[in-house]
């Protein structure tokens, strides 16, 4: 392997894994807004929002790091019209900064649903075109026989859905054992009826009173002007409350229904991977003396291991994540976490080196 590559390594992994994670995001809200409403809907997929811009800044950072100069970063805009690249750079900013406003006007309720909403399609459009134009600048380069075939643009969708899926998976896992040991502090506290000894029932602003001479005074309410960055404040800890708030039978019954078809598309879709790489280098190997060399890129130890890895992610460990999610219950999630997690650690490393082995059967055709 070579570790030169390895800002481009995380970066197009991590890109498409951020992509993937949003567009199944925009899936599993479309189908949940048909049988509830949007707090309900809200209340499953918005801490998965706000954990996709977070790791597309940091692939965004590590892929600068690629180039000998940073500061011809900002070249890269200049031929958007005839460089893969410039399109490149240019979708994967627009999904980052759009993916920042959806999560702005998400988390303060900023405008209407339906805004919300056609700014979550943008955000996912740009993700796709971003995943499409780094698959073309791959596939445009015809003097490398193994990056100039359909398997590029398919191994890299692949990834996008593999590792959006699990990720948004371990994501809704996360959330919910967050939600449970909340649910049993508020359990251990006394019930979610107690409330704090100094909270009283004027709310936020709180009331204070002055006793007159010979305590014999009248209450008065006295007023605290409240500030800008106050209000910011209330409402930033509302909302934390808000998502964290326990989990009710109804939503976890939703977080393992979504689990289980998880664990179906990521199954079939880790299964078509395995298949494409023996055509893929079937491929290869009836071609000229540098597509031969290409294929025997794809072999060796490091190899047998990405498939280990792939295969044990996305199929063996994705049925053991369904049969683990019909029997989960909501008191007792770590079992069903521990399995997505699992799967998705290990899903992760294993489009890692799948996509090493990308860079390594780089073999060009002439000077």
């Amino acid at each position: 392997m070579n570790v030169q590559e390895l800002p481009l390594v995380l970066f197009t992994v991590i890109g498409q894994m951020c992509v993937g994670a949003f567009v199944t995001l925009g899936v599993i809200q479309l189908v949940l807004s048909l049988r509830h409403n949007t707090k309900a809907v809200d209340r499953l997929t918005e801490p998965v929002v706000y954990a996709i811009g977070p790791a597309l800044i940091v692939g965004l950072i590590v892929s600068i790091f690629h180039m000998n100069d940073v500061t011809h970063t900002f070249y890269v805009f200049l031929h958007w019209q005839s460089s893969w690249l410039s399109r490149e750079i240019i979708f994967g900013v627009a999904f980052a900064i759009f993916g920042f406003l959806f999560a702005i006007m998400q988390w303060f309720r900023l405008g209407a649903t339906r805004l919300r909403q056609v700014i979550a399609g943008i955000t996912a459009i740009l993700g796709l075109c971003l995943v499409w134009s780094m698959s073309q600048i791959y596939y445009s380069v015809v003097t490398i026989p193994a990056w100039h075939t359909a398997f590029v643009p398919f191994q890299f969708f692949c990834t996008m859905i593999i590792l959006g899926a699990l990720a948004v998976a371990c994501a809704l896992m996360i959330t919910t054992l967050v939600r449970e040991r909340n649910r049993r502090g508020m359990v251990t506290d006394g019930g979610p009826e107690a409330t704090a000894p100094d909270e009283g029932p004027a709310g936020a602003g709180g009331t204070g009173k002055t006793g007159g001479s010979g305590g014999g005074g009248v209450a008065v309410a006295v007023k605290t002007p409240v500030t800008t960055r106050a209000r910011l404040d209330a409402q930033i800890r509302g909302r934390v409350k808000d998502i964290n708030a326990p989990t009710t039978e109804a939503e976890w019954a939703e977080t393992t229904r979504i689990a289980k078809w998880i664990a179906l598309v990521t199954a079939v879709v880790g299964v078509l991977v395995l298949i494409s790489y023996p055509l893929h280098t079937a491929e290869l190997s009836a071609g000229n003396a540098m597509a031969v060399n290409s294929a025997q890129a794809f072999s060796g130890p490091l190899f047998i291991l990405r498939l280990t890895l792939l295969a044990l992610a996305a199929i063996v460990l994705a049925l053991f994540i369904y049969r683990s999610a019909e029997q989960a219950v909501r008191e007792r999630p770590a079992m069903l976490a521990s399995l997505i997690t699992t799967a998705f650690v290990l899903a992760f490393a294993g489009e890692i080196l799948g996509r090493f082995f990308h860079y390594a059967s780089m073999f060009r055709i002439g000077i």
